[in-house]
């Protein structure tokens, strides 16, 4: 901050510099000048940085505040977050039964907690649900049914009072390379880990908390 109030008060200098040469004044009456000039310069300058880290620290409570929210949903639902630059995807545990893509009891918590933590720290990101499913039935099915996955779960989001226009959903089926257990499969309980959704919060990279506005700009 030091270097920036010198070329502050190197360019406002030469001014007061030729207004007084023009007016005629004395050294005294110039010494006081620029001595007035400097320490209002000075004030404006605490000031801003008074208001730049009341707004940092703002900044870092709020992340602070999702790191807990995070934790929280990993130690209470076994979630697995995985932080990227510009997304946060959540490995969750909603899954469906064999054939089924109806959102259970169990899941609807999840979700609403999931909801929750978006729409307090991500309200304008956009959500992409994907559906998965084990690798019975033919690929073209498990696409379908993966998708109705993924539907169900954006309906009941909507259903908690999200937006709908937010989010989008994708279907993977069975894809082998997102298989949590390869070649496990239904009917019945077996592969039930591969009948699943994936939450991702796909956001612009920046902080989960209002922009700190540059001075000046307002």
């Amino acid at each position: 901050m030091p270097r920036k109030r010198n070329a502050l008060m190197i360019a406002v200098v030469p001014a007061a510099l030729l207004t007084a040469s023009c007016a005629h004044v004395s050294q005294q009456d110039l010494d006081t000048q620029l001595g007035t000039l400097r320490d209002g310069l000075e004030q404006r300058m605490d000031e801003g940085d008074a208001r730049l880290a009341t707004r940092l620290d703002g900044v870092e409570g709020r992340l602070t505040e999702l790191g807990t929210d995070l934790d929280a949903m990993e130690r209470d639902f076994g979630v697995a977050i995985e932080e990227l630059e510009t997304s946060l995807r959540f490995d969750v545990p909603v899954y469906f039964e064999f054939d089924k893509a109806d959102v259970t009891a169990p899941a609807r918590e999840i979700l609403a907690r999931f909801g929750s933590v978006a729409e307090k720290y991500y309200p304008d990101a956009r959500i992409t649900v994907e559906g998965f499913t084990d690798p019975a039935g033919s690929a073209s099915y498990n696409i379908r049914l993966g998708q109705r996955r993924a539907d169900s779960v954006k309906s009941y989001l909507v259903a908690q009072g999200m937006e709908a226009r937010r989010i989008r959903t994708v279907s993977y089926g069975e894809s082998t390379d997102r298989l949590i257990m390869p070649g496990a499969r239904g009917p019945g309980t077996t592969g039930w880990e591969n009948r699943r959704v994936v939450l991702v919060i796909d956001h612009d990279g920046s902080a989960a908390a209002p922009p700190i506005a540059e001075e000046g700009s307002r």
